[in-house]
Parts: C-alpha cells; structure tokens; sequence
C-alpha cells in the first residue's frame, strides 16, 4: 500500500500525457463545425495543458515548495506539447504546427501565473 501512495501524485500526469498521445495518435478529429471546431479544439489544447502543468505541479510539490514546482512544471507540459506536435507531424491527416505548441504552453503558463499569484496573495496576508 506505501508504494501505491508513493506513486499517487507521479500517475495521473502519466496517465494524461498517454491519453493525449492516443488522441494524437488519430488521424482526424475535426468535428465538421468549422471555426467552432477550431477555435473550441485551441480552447481544449490550452485546457489539457494546463491540467497537465497541474498535475505535475502537484506531484512535484512531493519534492519542492509550491513556487519552486511551478517552473518544471510549465517546463516539462511545454516540452510535451512539443513532442506531441512532432508526433502528430507523423499521424495521416494531421498536421504539426508551432502555433499549437505556444497555445499549449500558454495554457500551462496561466496555470502558473494563477498559482503564483494566489501563493503570493497567502504569503500578504500572513
């Protein structure tokens, strides 16, 4: 039972970088609703990934303080989110672009700056 709750908070950022390898891993996605596709599918990227930043953020708080984990945090979803267009560069019927990458990451970084900002609010009225 110790060594499932050691593993607790490193698993579920795993296990979402491998759902969103599966996902891009599919050879189309497009709903057929035009710009609502697309503008709700840069809206879902940016989400995933903050989410991401989240959890590893939370599983990285085992071994840093709140402010500190922020960075490999943002850091380690940003590189996902290059990695996951570069293997989308290799999926029929998907495309790779940088501009997927900045959205991704800009949704990690929002998780962040959130965080930060409500860890600084704590720290003021302390």
């Amino acid at each position: 039972m110790t060594a499932l709750r050691k593993m607790d908070p490193w698993a579920p950022p795993l296990v979402l970088m491998a759902v969103i390898f599966f996902f891009s891993a599919q050879p189309n996605l497009n709903s057929g609703l035009g710009w609502i596709d697309h503008v709700g599918r840069k809206i879902v990227h940016a989400s995933e990934y903050a989410l991401l930043c989240f959890l590893w953020w939370r599983a990285l708080r085992t071994r840093l303080d709140a402010v500190r984990a922020l960075l490999p945090a943002w850091a380690i979803a940003t590189a996902y989110a290059a990695t996951d267009e570069y293997h989308q560069g290799f999926v029929a019927g998907r495309h790779s672009t940088w501009v997927d990458v900045a959205i991704d990451s800009m949704g990690a970084a929002l998780f962040a700056l959130i965080v930060l900002r409500r860890v600084r609010a704590e720290q003021l009225t302390r």
